[in-house]
C-alpha cells in the first residue's frame, strides 16, 4: 500500500522540494499551504503521516496539531513538526501538544525523509494489531481498564480519551507495576530510538496522563533522581 505524506507550509519552494524528494523514495505526496487547507485534506484523505510547518498565517501549525489530536479519528496520526523556531520551550510545546517528532529549518531533503520512515516505522510498530491472546492487551487495576487492542481506556466504567503517546506511556507502566523506568527507557520504548525529544518531555506527559487519571494518577510515583514507576 502506497503511504501518502502530507506537506504542510506556506512556502511553495519548501513544499515542491521535499515533495520531490519524498516521491522519489515512493511516497504518494499531498501538499497544503495552511492550517485550514491542511485539515479539509486529512478529512478527505487517507493520509499516512503530516509533515506541519508551524508558522503559517491564519491557523498555525500547533492548532493544527491540537485538533488533529482531539478529532479521535485522526488521534494517532503521525505529526512531525518542520519549523523554524529552534527555542526549547517551542519544542516542548509542540511535543506537548502530541508531536511525534520535531525537526529544525533548514533540514537537508534526505534527513527529512529518513525522519519520516523513521517516524511511520515507529507508528507501526505501535499500532492495534489482533492478538492470538487478547486478554494479554489488556490490562485492568481497580477500576483502570486499559485495552491495547482498541487504545480505549475507561475509568470507573466511563471512558477517558488519551493521545496516542499518552496511551503508550500509561500502557508501559501500568504493566510493569513496581518497575521503575528511567526518562531515557521511556522515551525509547514509547518514542522510540530514533526521535529526536528531550527528557522533559517524558515529565510533560506524565503530567497529562496523572490528571486524565484523577486520584489515580497518584500510583504514578516520581522516584527522585531516578524516573517513574506504577505503584498498584
Amino acid at each position: 500500500m502506497t503511504r501518502t505524506v502530507l506537506i504542510v507550509d506556506d512556502e511553495k519552494d519548501i513544499r515542491d522540494l521535499l515533495a520531490y524528494n519524498l516521491s522519489k523514495e515512493g511516497f504518494a505526496v499531498l501538499t497544503a499551504a495552511d492550517g485550514i487547507e491542511a485539515l479539509k485534506m486529512i478529512e478527505q484523505h487517507q493520509i499516512s503521516i503530516v509533515v506541519l510547518d508551524i508558522m503559517m498565517p491564519g491557523l498555525d501549525g500547533y492548532e493544527v496539531c491540537r485538533r488533529i489530536r482531539a478529532n479521535e479519528s485522526t488521534s494517532r496520526l503521525p505529526v512531525l513538526f518542520l519549523t523554524a523556531k529552534s527555542a526549547e520551550v517551542d519544542q516542548i510545546v509542540g511535543l506537548e501538544l502530541g508531536a511525534d517528532d520535531y525537526i529544525q529549518k533548514p533540514v537537508s531533503p534526505r534527513v527529512l525523509v529518513a525522519r519520516v520512515k523513521s517516524a511511520m516505522r515507529r507508528s507501526s510498530d505501535h499500532h492495534p494489531k489482533p492478538a492470538e491472546s487478547p486478554e494479554a492487551e489488556k490490562v485492568t487495576v481497580g477500576d483502570l481498564e486499559i485495552d491495547k487492542g482498541t487504545y480505549r481506556v475507561k475509568l470507573a466504567g466511563k471512558e477517558v480519551f488519551f493521545p496516542r503517546k499518552e496511551f503508550e506511556l500509561l500502557f508501559y507502566l501500568v504493566s510493569h507495576p513496581g518497575r521503575i523506568f528511567s526518562r531515557d527507557a521511556i522515551l525509547n520504548q514509547v518514542w522510540g530510538d530514533g526521535a529526536y525529544v528531550v527528557e522533559r518531555t517524558v515529565d510533560v506527559h506524565i503530567f497529562k496522563v496523572r490528571e486524565k487519571l484523577g486520584k489515580m494518577g497518584d500510583r504514578i510515583e516520581t522516584v527522585k533522581g531516578v524516573g517513574y514507576r506504577f505503584v498498584k
